[in-house]
């Protein structure tokens, strides 16, 4: 378990958190540490209606620009439900760790996290573009 002290501050729309406890309600039996990370990014969150939600504040369907402390080499990747992630076109699940680390973050934020082989990490999010009301969002099937 992780220090809520030392973790910044993330910002979650209802419409996301609802979705996605509904997720971690299925994700107990077959990923179970994936399922425990996204609930306590999910419990600290602070969640506010999709229309008071800032811009620049990483939600489903963001585009996202992140750095790996680790590297200090910048990507580029998109939130994404399962089974709609794809590597070539940089859509991360949420379920990832990546994914689950950036929800919620936004500009200038660091996170550290957990990779799925024990090591931990250090994003920090550079910039946040989001899809326009009616664009083009990646929703859950």
């Amino acid at each position: 378990m992780r220090s809520d002290a030392s973790l910044p501050p993330i910002i979650v729309s209802r419409e996301d958190a609802e979705r996605l406890w509904a997720l971690c309600g299925l994700l107990w039996e077959t990923v179970p540490k994936i399922a425990a990370f996204l609930e306590e990014e999910l419990d600290r969150a602070d969640t506010v209606a999709c229309a008071d939600l800032a811009a620049d504040i990483v939600r489903m369907g963001s585009s996202v620009r992140f750095r790996d402390e680790a590297t200090g080499i910048p990507a580029q990747a998109t939130l994404v439900y399962p089974g709609q992630e794809d590597a070539d076109r940089h859509l991360v699940s949420v379920l990832s760790p990546v994914g689950a680390a950036l929800l919620g973050l936004r500009p200038g934020q660091s996170i550290n996290f957990k990779l799925a082989n024990g090591r931990m990490r250090r994003l920090t999010v550079l910039a946040v573009k989001n899809p326009p009301e009616n664009g083009r969002v990646f929703r859950a099937a």
